[in-house]
């Protein structure tokens, strides 16, 4: 499978991703520049995270005018698989394809640690393989409170649209467990056609054996085995 990892000015976890995706999971990676809008005929488009041109604005407001993202956004609109981690997520919020918005966290700090999280349901192909339990994935960032307004919210509750909750080591879903403030928990959502996921919890920090962690590494195995693609290494 060729996949396709986004590079902006002041991305800082595209190196992690395309470890991850080529060491890891033996998948071809092609590196996309911003400033390029040839997608490269890739069967998947992710984007890393970071702090894309400083942050300025707001997380992810300027990346989104970037010209490899009207390609994005066709590819996308077409069917094609997307996958957005933090900034990434961010990005794809401001992009529009995805529903709500990143605001700043409630501490208003910037948040660096291990959180767990958990699948909302197995109904996307990220989350279709995983147990209903806790997984420890790393978070890092300032603006990671996901909004969304109230009927937006029902929609996407009631669509079964969250892919992933904070919760505690036990699974359970609590405010107590909640980083950043985020409604309802939601720590990652997909579209309404299934085809784009995002997240803000970092899965390429928790897939390498040598880091002690590897949940980050079953989010990735079920993603791609439900795309019709297994592990190759």
């Amino acid at each position: 499978m060729n996949i396709g990892v986004v590079v902006f000015p002041g991305s800082n976890c595209d190196r992690d991703m395309m470890y991850v995706l080529e060491s890891i999971l033996g998948h071809n990676v092609v590196e996309l520049w911003h400033k390029d809008p040839d997608l490269k005929a890739v069967d998947m488009v992710v984007l890393p995270g970071g702090f894309s041109y400083g942050d300025y604005l707001r997380s992810g407001a300027i990346a989104r005018f970037s010209p490899v993202m009207n390609s994005v956004i066709e590819f996308a609109n077409q069917g094609g698989w997307v996958l957005g981690v933090c900034n990434g997520f961010q990005v794809l919020c401001e992009a529009g394809l995805l529903p709500g918005a990143l605001l700043h966290n409630t501490s208003h700090r910037f948040i660096c640690k291990n959180v767990q999280i958990t699948p909302a349901n197995n109904n996307s192909a990220i989350n279709a393989d995983l147990e209903n339990k806790a997984y420890t994935i790393p978070i890092a960032h300032g603006e990671g409170r996901y909004y969304i307004g109230e009927e937006s919210l029902k929609a996407l509750e009631d669509n079964n649209q969250v892919i992933f909750r904070y919760c505690d080591m036990d699974g359970k879903v609590s405010a107590e467990a909640n980083p950043n403030g985020s409604i309802n928990n939601i720590a990652g959502v997909c579209n309404a056609a299934r085809n784009v996921f995002g997240m803000m919890p970092h899965p390429e920090r928790a897939a390498d054996v040598h880091l002690g962690n590897e949940d980050g590494k079953a989010i990735f195995l079920s993603l791609f085995a439900n795309l019709g693609i297994t592990e190759s290494v």
